[in-house]
């Protein structure tokens, strides 16, 4: 396998040169060796347990989805907020696994209004989005289905901490499995290729491979609150027109864009 991307932050352009050069940088056989041994390494860690897997829409989400139904693990959960982009929402609702439990975290535009710094953050005020939604869904889900492990797809690649042997053990108990925490980009581009696997809209928007999946106001990249606010108006002006009558930078930028 030949690799050419580097952290999740690499360009979008270099994402899209990966994809188009995807059969050059990982032949079909290494693919399948590297599935086969991820259903084996599942298989293994979750004999006579009570399991389940995390599901995003995201692109590794829906590979680890695929490994772990072949590994027989079939319950799995899907959080979301009130600050989704509305088609990308849909498409997830439309999409999920078959026994997929959906959970609604809440997180509105008043809640928003009230958490200005929550409003496409950087640095700590940006991992806070992680810590409210998804991490805290793994943990209320693990919990509330006396769980023995949930299974996540985060990888060293993006930067994630999957702990030793990709197992992360919180001293609450909770138990997370990352068995596609050694994999590469261009593993995960692989997979999608050669299995068909169908990608959500999000992937097509500005920086889609840059941002991965997210609420909108967590939108990365953006610099500025008015640039922020550009590229959610390109992608869906009516997340910008309803947020316009509760924050009042959203209500400055569509004047703005008026008297333009």
């Amino acid at each position: 396998m030949k690799k050419i991307l580097g952290r999740k932050q690499t360009s979008d352009a270099r994402w899209i040169e990966a994809i188009n050069r995807i059969e050059e940088l990982v032949p079909r056989d290494e693919l399948d060796k590297a599935v086969a041994t991820a259903i084996k390494t599942i298989k293994k860690a979750v004999k006579g347990k009570n399991v389940a897997y995390a599901w995003s829409g995201g692109k590794d989400s829906l590979v680890l989805s695929e490994i772990c139904e072949a590994a027989c693990v079939k319950a799995c959960m899907f959080a979301h907020t009130q600050l989704e982009y509305p088609a990308f929402l849909k498409w997830c609702l439309e999409h999920k696994p078959e026994k997929c439990e959906i959970m609604d975290m809440g997180f509105d535009l008043d809640w928003l209004a009230k958490h200005p710094t929550m409003l496409f953050p950087k640095g700590r005020e940006l991992n806070k989005w992680y810590q409210i939604v998804q991490r805290a869904a793994f943990t209320k889900y693990f919990f509330e289905h006396n769980l023995d492990m949930i299974i996540v797809g985060h990888r060293k690649a993006d930067g994630n901490i999957v702990g030793p042997d990709g197992t992360i053990r919180k001293g609450s108990g909770e138990i997370r499995f990352s068995p596609l925490a050694d994999w590469p980009h261009e593993m995960i581009l692989a997979y999608i290729h050669y299995h068909n696997v169908e990608l959500p809209p999000i992937y097509d928007w500005h920086n889609g491979y840059k941002c991965g999946t997210h609420p909108w106001p967590s939108r990365m990249y953006t610099e500025t609150i008015e640039n922020g606010w550009r590229e959610v108006y390109a992608i869906d002006p009516s997340i910008v027109t309803e947020a316009a009558e509760k924050i009042d930078s959203a209500r400055l930028f569509l004047e703005s864009e008026v008297a333009k």
